[in-house]
């Protein structure tokens, strides 16, 4: 599978299937602060991704109003 990652911008290639929660464990990030993104749509911690797809991992953006 492809993985986008933002921030700093990179591509990584890692063999699915394969959880998010499992991915970004490996990734060594926190599911808290970043969003997994598979075409359009926002991906829960439990989906499973194919070998073949590609998926987008971005950090959290929070702001406030003034």
């Amino acid at each position: 599978m492809k993985v986008l990652l933002r921030n700093p911008r990179r591509e990584v290639d890692l063999a699915g299937p394969i959880s998010i929660t499992a991915l970004l464990q490996r990734l060594g990030l926190n599911r808290e602060s970043v969003l997994v993104i598979r075409g359009d749509t926002l991906v829960p911690g439990d989906a499973v991704i194919a070998d073949d797809e590609t998926i987008e991992v971005r950090p959290v953006i929070s702001g406030g109003s003034r």
